[in-house]
């Protein structure tokens, strides 16, 4: 049985941030209902263009031309488990932050359609993340990233749910969800973030995975009663599969980085990439920007990585080459556990301290 993990509250750091001109920083943190709505409805757009073709191919199945239709199909899945693998941790994500909306109606109400699709913990996410830009990275303190991070090249189960269906990972979920209607947390740090004595919230955590899970149960059940099986596969576990390009997007955040380090450039990555998986992503490859200044808008933060990346280690530019600097931070670590990586920062910075408390405001979208 595992040991109990205690957390601590009382942080006490001074993070670095780069200096941004005022002016530029109040035009950086302007939200946009527009280009919220151009992300958002792009987003779900882009799931239902795959998840139709899907299903019509699926309806053009026949025993005379499976042979090159059922092959389509599964293409077809892959690119919509491809899109729909990033409505989860990533469009929720920045949902959380609320800052992609200047109405906060609109942004509460995609981020409960996009928690709904990808079976996202929204309610247990926000203490979370907000702790984890408080404190990130700082052990004892951050539960929602432990560093350092491994990288299970050797799993086989990480291999079909990059390229395929995992029925196991489907399952974890499922129970996941079915313990937390029960009211019930299933680690330290989600019972740290949630205590007991904040009865509110435990009820509203509750009550959404009973909807959620009756929802989903309500939807599969319509779907196969009507002979549409397929949708279950496109609407109810679409976000389950074929996660490949979210892994490699996702991982760099902060893997291979230093901990217990009050400054994001040496324990978060940045690196630049094409605008098909910067707009999967939401923008978050702007990672050290995110962290440092989490009330600018995920569409603002190439603005804001042009205005700070004088004070900025050097970003990967690419996945390729990202995942290069990846791959050898790996091999480091094979061999020394203990490696972390320590980017080139800039011999002369122009920068300013700001508390913790500061960036715990910040990251609860919380204006001083």
């Amino acid at each position: 049985m595992n040991a109990t993990v205690t957390f601590r509250d009382d942080a006490n750091i001074n993070w670095y941030r780069t200096n941004v001109d005022r002016q530029v920083m109040r035009s950086l943190m302007k939200r946009s209902d527009w280009r919220g709505l151009r992300q958002a409805l792009g987003h779900l757009g882009l799931m239902a263009v795959t998840g139709t073709t899907a299903y019509l191919i699926w309806r053009e199945i026949t025993g005379s031309n499976w042979h090159w239709t059922v092959p389509l199909l599964l293409l077809a899945l892959f690119a919509h488990g491809t899109v729909a693998s990033f409505t989860g941790g990533t469009a929720c994500h920045e949902l959380s932050h609320k800052t992609p909306f200047k109405n906060p109606r609109l942004n509460d109400f995609f981020l409960h359609v996009f928690a709904f699709l990808s079976y996202w913990d929204h309610i247990w996410f926000e203490p979370s993340h907000i702790k984890h830009h408080e404190v990130t990275v700082h052990r004892d303190y951050d539960g929602e990233v432990v560093l350092p991070a491994k990288l299970a090249f050797k799993d086989w189960q990480l291999w079909l749910g990059l390229f395929a269906w995992n029925p196991l990972i489907t399952f974890r979920i499922y129970k996941n969800w079915f313990l937390k209607a029960r009211g019930r947390l299933v680690s330290d740090w989600d019972r740290h973030i949630m205590p007991e004595s904040n009865v509110a919230l435990r009820r509203r955590h509750r009550n959404w995975a009973r909807f959620l899970l009756l929802a989903h149960a309500a939807l599969a059940v319509t779907f196969i009663v009507t002979g549409n099986w397929i949708l279950v596969l496109i609407v109810n576990i679409g976000s389950h599969y074929c996660g490949w390009l979210g892994f490699l997007t996702g991982s760099p955040q902060h893997y291979g980085m230093s901990y217990n380090v009050p400054d994001h450039r040496l324990c978060c990555r940045t690196y630049t990439c094409g605008w098909l998986p910067a707009f999967l992503y939401w923008n978050m490859q702007y990672h050290i920007e995110h962290h440092m200044y989490p009330l600018v808008p995920f569409y603002n933060l190439p603005k804001l990585h042009e205005a700070v990346k004088h004070d900025m280690p050097p970003a990967p530019h690419g996945l390729r080459e990202t995942w290069r600097q990846m791959l050898e931070i790996h091999r480091r670590t094979q061999t020394d556990p203990t490696y972390c990586y320590m980017p080139v920062l800039p011999s002369s910075t122009t920068g300013e301290r700001a508390n913790n408390a500061v960036l715990k405001r910040e990251a609860a979208s919380i204006v001083a």
